[in-house]
């Protein structure tokens, strides 16, 4: 389950497969069980094994480990005891020594064989890659893994004995032990090759033990945030035995024993670390309100009454502390790990109308260049400008769809985004200066092959009044090639008050003009359609070409 050195293992891999053997399968299964290691890094709870300290002394035993200390990585859940008892098969004639000081000479020069063990407690020491705070999940590998200091620590009492308060004069003897290599390695246990001591005061010591336990309940709320299928049972033992005085006494054996005037004026130079615990005990309450939040959630009908009288205990606890220390509060995790919208999705909802673009159907995409842009936001609805089959159908059907098709266009403009409804009213404030400029061109590609068409055979206005001729009229003098036949209808959804060269929209029909004449039948090869299917009563009339 050393997952993280499996992931390191699998980049030097990925490196062989991805730049010098090219082999993309198995960089992908690769890749892919890389990716199983990080989710187990994150969601699978692994077992802390314990590290044990072990002497040989006498000279019963072999030089290579006579009078030398190493140390021990246990098995999952293996305790002391067991430990012990596999180690002494080894060494049946060995003597379990009682104490865990340091034996004196008189037992190193001995003839026989003494084994002394007890357990020890490894340092974490974290990689530089860890530069911010991560989660207690991710951080506890390196508590028991890849650690070379190890640490263990014995009260001694110094001074007269205070039988009403212990911690006033209790110090902490610690002996640090430095391994020869990081546990585990390629074996279990490695020669301890320097050792130094430390005294912790009793300040010093109060200060550790509160850190720790504000560490210990933060993991714990953090470990059932994250998974909320945890037993509470641990939670329940941990939160009663600070909460409630009368399990363990809590923090108020610190303020009998350092915030008293007598201490402070025996020992002047502690008054920062004074502060930094009163500072702990401040912090550990909104921790506390967390995790019996938690709890109450989780809590079962049974222990509904433990669950109240914790409660109440707190409530008691909470206005001491802040009233004597002050309030501490903590920004949820939850509000951490929320998502927010990204802030190009919040301008998109909250840009003003002003300074919101228009629609790629400008204005200028429809006055009479002679190149014209195909629309293509929700702002008009065009037809697909391809050939489709006319059907013979009279000049009164076609009028009865129009109808149709108008109350439909009424409709949609009514489901019209807040957008389109800004853009419409943005428009209709230039229908006047549309009616005064050039008449609106439709202009259509048959074919995506077909070559653009000569300006010169576009139709061109050039009059003031510029407009087409719709309504049937005689025909000319003029010679004049046979009518063209009409194409499908085209609709194009511009505000039914603009006006186009004088004429209501009443007066015009939506069906648009025919195509402009031809002299050779060779553009119009697309149409599939005979002219011998058009009615004569619904054949168009010819165009009049308006000369300058």
């Amino acid at each position: 389950q050393m997952w993280e050195e499996a992931i390191a293992l699998g980049k030097e891999l990925a490196e062989q497969y991805e730049n010098e053997m090219f082999d993309y399968e198995q960089l992908s299964e690769l890749l892919r069980k890389q990716a199983q290691f990080y989710e187990n890094i994150v969601k699978v709870i692994r077992p802390k094994p314990d590290y044990f300290a072990v002497g040989y002394y006498g000279q019963g035993f072999p030089t290579f480990i006579r009078n030398k200390v190493f140390i021990y990585r246990g098995k999952e859940y293996e305790r002391r005891e067991d430990f012990e008892a596999r180690l002494l098969t080894q060494f049946p004639n060995a003597e379990k020594m009682k104490t865990t000081s340091p034996p004196g000479d008189d037992i190193k020069n001995s003839s026989g064989q003494y084994i002394q063990c007890f357990t020890v407690k490894p340092k974490l020491d974290l990689p530089s890659k860890f530069h911010r705070p991560v989660s207690e999940q991710i951080v506890s590998f390196y508590r028991v893994n890849e650690v070379q200091r190890f640490e263990y620590s014995r009260p001694v009492r110094k001074g007269e004995k205070n039988p009403d308060n212990e911690f006033a004069n209790m110090w902490i003897e610690r002996t640090i032990y430095v391994t020869a290599y990081k546990l585990p390695g390629i074996l279990r246990w490695f020669e301890v090759k320097s050792v130094f001591m430390v005294e912790i005061s009793p300040l010093e010591n109060a200060i550790e033990t509160m850190q720790l336990t504000n560490d210990k309940i933060n993991n714990m709320v953090q470990q059932h945030l994250n998974d909320p299928n945890l037993p509470i049972n641990p939670l329940s033992m941990l939160l009663n035995g600070i909460v409630d005085p009368a399990v363990m006494g809590g923090f108020a054996n610190y303020e009998k024993a350092f915030f008293t005037e007598k201490y402070m004026h025996e020992h002047p130079e502690d008054h920062d670390k004074i502060e930094k615990l009163k500072d702990l005990i401040a912090w550990q309450i909104p921790f506390l309100a967390e995790g019996i939040r938690i709890h109450g959630e989780k809590v079962t009908e049974a222990l509904r009454p433990f669950h109240e009288r914790m409660e109440a205990c707190f409530r008691q606890l909470k206005d001491k502390v802040e009233k004597q220390y002050g309030v501490r509060a903590v920004l949820s995790s939850l509000d951490d790990r929320r998502g927010s919208r990204p802030r190009s999705m919040v301008r998109s909802f909250t840009m003003p109308s002003s300074s919101r673009p228009l629609s790629v159907a400008s204005v200028s995409s429809i006055s009479s260049d002679s190149t014209p842009s195909r629309p293509g936001s929700d702002g008009f609805v065009l037809e697909p400008l391809l050939p489709k089959k006319m059907h013979s159908r009279s000049q009164d059907k076609l009028d009865k769809d129009d109808l149709d098709k108008d109350k439909k266009e009424k409709k949609k403009e009514k489901r019209n985004s807040k957008h389109q409804e800004i853009f419409d009213k943005e428009f209709k404030s230039t229908d006047i200066s549309l009616q005064q400029s050039e008449a609106v061109i439709l202009s259509e590609t048959i074919s995506p092959l077909r070559p653009q068409r000569p300006k010169s055979q576009v139709i061109n206005v050039i009059s003031s009044e510029r407009r087409f001729s719709v309504s049937p009229s005689p025909p000319s003098s003029q010679v004049t090639p046979p009518p063209i036949t009409p194409r499908a209808k085209l609709s194009f959804s511009i505000q039914s008050n603009l006006e186009l060269n004088g004429m209501s929209s009443s007066d015009i029909p939506d069906v648009p003009p025919p195509l402009p004449l031809k002299g050779s039948m060779a553009d119009y090869g697309n149409i599939m359609e005979s002219q011998d299917l058009i009615s004569p009563t619904t054949s168009p009339p010819a165009h009049q070409r308006v000369s300058p």
